[in-house]
């Protein structure tokens, strides 16, 4: 795994996701109220926002950080690509 990222951190609130999305699908077979099923829904996408945040957060401060020392432009380029892709998820 990449220097940037906390592997562990994403892991677990991966799981946490993974954990969120089985249970809006059980919802569904358990006739669960739509308002119920959405506030889930929500609630497992601000996760992932956040996994995602965690992600930029850690790009920013090691590949970038690093890119911005040696003058790679490339990977400045490559982080406003990232960050393009981020916003187009919201």
């Amino acid at each position: 795994m990449k220097q940037c990222m906390d592997g562990d951190n994403l892991h677990r609130r991966l799981k946490k996701i993974i954990g969120q999305v089985q249970a809006i699908d059980r919802m569904i077979d358990e006739d669960v109220p739509c308002e119920d099923v959405l506030t889930q829904i929500s609630a497992a996408k601000s996760a992932l926002n956040k996994a995602g945040q965690v992600i930029l957060e850690g790009h920013l401060t090691h590949c970038v950080k690093n890119a911005l020392k040696k003058g790679n432009d490339k990977e400045i380029k490559n982080f406003t690509k990232a960050i393009e892709r981020f916003i187009n998820m919201q």
